[in-house]
């Protein structure tokens, strides 16, 4: 039950990202202003598509996992102190508790591991013979 969970938990933490990503490579100049204007250099836009895209990828794969947990904790952190800091707006408060949230989740992830169904562990079964 235990791995079920956490491939289940895997893969709902990622879709989220993975479609942002898909969304972000057909948008490249829309996103670029909008991260520009809260002062964000867009220089940064393609290892965020990286991020989400290939870490979103290696996570449900459960390829890397505590280490691209660990980077989409950060990232998650960093998105909502960088674009979510007007608690004035009850939009802008529940999108920052979101990704403090989501932060929380791939924390937790990064401390258990990606359990038993994944690449890493088969792999590492492979290997053991």
């Amino acid at each position: 039950m235990r791995d079920a969970g956490l491939l289940a938990g895997r893969c709902l933490l990622v879709f989220i990202f993975l479609h942002e990503g898909v969304s972000l490579v057909g948008n490249l100049a829309g996103v670029a202003a909008y991260m520009q204007k809260a002062g964000v250099p867009s220089l940064f836009l393609p290892a965020v598509i990286a991020l989400q895209l290939g870490g979103g990828l290696l996570i449900a794969a459960g390829v890397l996992t505590r280490l691209s947990a660990l980077a989409f904790a950060v990232f998650c952190i960093s998105t909502a102190i960088l674009f979510h800091w007007q608690f004035a707006s009850q939009n802008e408060l529940l999108h920052f508790q979101k990704d403090l949230a989501i932060a929380g989740g791939f924390l937790v992830l990064a401390c258990s591991g990606p359990g038993g169904w994944s690449l890493d562990r088969a792999i590492a079964r492979i290997r053991q013979g």
